[in-house]
């Protein structure tokens, strides 16, 4: 079996103190073989995303116990004859700077809090590491190039109420990876602000398409993303799997 198919996630693994390991390419076909590697490592949970259109494979993966925690949505836009737009609103969105860093982390904890993303809807993980996923998230966002190429944060009356972390797939494509806005500025345009100004940093640095993914039930970002031009691309289920 190719060793990428399923792999050992230490990040995981630090934050909920249990071995865990991950897998996005589960089928039918190889479904036993990744079994089989999470019990030769003593893996006590396995996250596992497959494609919504791969059905068989979800019957066979709730025959064995799996359980369904979340689906995710992505949706594309197409870069190449996009025409930036200008903001309006009386929000401030700038780049990202290291002074700002604990509000941004701040912000992912209160914006994240009562998500229903597959960590915090099971309820065999403790409820405040769930959190601190995101809060980590959006630190490492952050700190580190390699998980996103640039952050954007919002500001009102100079308090960071959201940030808006992008990556650089391929030199074609970029992704949305990462959002929050505070409880207290929702509704104010503040996630549709941060669309517009990533799609034009995306347009600048010759990005040809942009994807970005949301909970299914995340139906104000959807409406949002295809008001700016986004179609729905494609669709994962992601199962929890428990060996005890």
């Amino acid at each position: 079996m190719n060793p990428d198919i399923v792999t050992f996630s230490s990040l995981d693994t630090d934050r909920f103190g249990i071995l865990i390991a991950r897998t996005n390419q589960i089928k039918s076909e190889n479904l036993q073989a990744i079994l089989d590697f999470c019990a030769e490592n003593q893996i006590k949970l396995l996250i596992a995303r497959c494609p919504t259109s791969e059905i068989e494979s979800v019957h066979d993966m709730e025959d064995e116990g799996f359980r369904l925690m979340d689906t995710l949505v992505y949706l594309r836009k197409d870069l190449r004859d996009h025409h930036p737009q200008p903001q309006q609103t009386e929000l401030t969105i700038r780049t990202f700077e290291p002074a700002d860093l604990h509000q941004v982390v701040d912000v992912a904890r209160a914006s994240f809090a009562g998500y229903k993303g597959h960590y915090n809807v099971d309820h065999r993980l403790e409820p405040k590491a769930a959190i601190e996923v995101y809060a980590s998230w959006a630190e490492r966002c952050c700190l580190d190039p390699s998980v996103a190429d640039r952050v954007l944060v919002a500001e009102i009356n100079g308090k960071i109420v959201g940030f808006r972390a992008i990556r650089i797939n391929t030199p074609e494509q970029a992704e949305f990876v990462l959002s929050g806005v505070a409880p207290e500025a929702r509704h104010k345009g503040v996630y549709r602000s941060f669309v517009i100004e990533g799609l034009r940093w995306c347009k600048e640095v010759n990005a040809e398409e942009v994807l970005v993914s949301t909970l299914l039930i995340n139906t104000p970002v959807q409406k949002t993303c295809h008001e700016l031009g986004f179609t729905a691309y494609s669709s994962y289920h992601t199962f929890h799997k428990w060996f005890d």
